[in-house]
């Protein structure tokens, strides 16, 4: 499978060190950053890379399709590889973390309703808010 930086070399974009860097913490999150904590990743690598740079990079791999931006409502965006496979979220709004799932039968139920409706599905997102319950 092809990392995000073999997709940035694809798409003709040119990786300064500075740009590598971030590109390889977006790689390897296993969470949705948001521009500051790239930063800071990016920065244990090498401190001189600046906030500009980090918010420049992320709006050109935004551009090319490469990320995806999330707002799960705390007011920042967040960042994660555009083509991971499918998934939807679920917020947990008293601590911020936020859990992907998919669901087969959520899936077409989706489907249904659009062609219901007299559509074709093309893309879409789901995005579920909740706080834990006390069983």
């Amino acid at each position: 499978m092809k990392t995000l930086v073999d997709k940035c070399h694809a798409h003709g974009l040119r990786l300064t060190d500075a740009r590598r860097i971030i590109v390889e913490v977006l790689q390897e999150a296993e969470d949705h950053p948001d521009a500051l904590i790239l930063q800071e990743r990016a920065r244990m690598r090498d401190p001189s890379i600046s906030t500009a740079t980090v918010y420049r990079t992320l709006k050109l791999l935004e551009e090319l399709s490469l990320i995806s931006r999330h707002d799960f409502g705390d007011g920042r965006a967040r960042y994660e590889e555009a083509d991971k496979e499918h998934h939807d979220h679920l917020i947990n709004l008293l601590t911020g973390e936020i859990i992907e799932f998919h669901n087969g039968e959520l899936e077409e139920l989706k489907r249904a309703i659009a062609e219901r409706l007299g559509f074709d599905l093309k893309d879409h997102r789901l995005e579920l808010y909740g706080v834990p319950r006390n069983d």
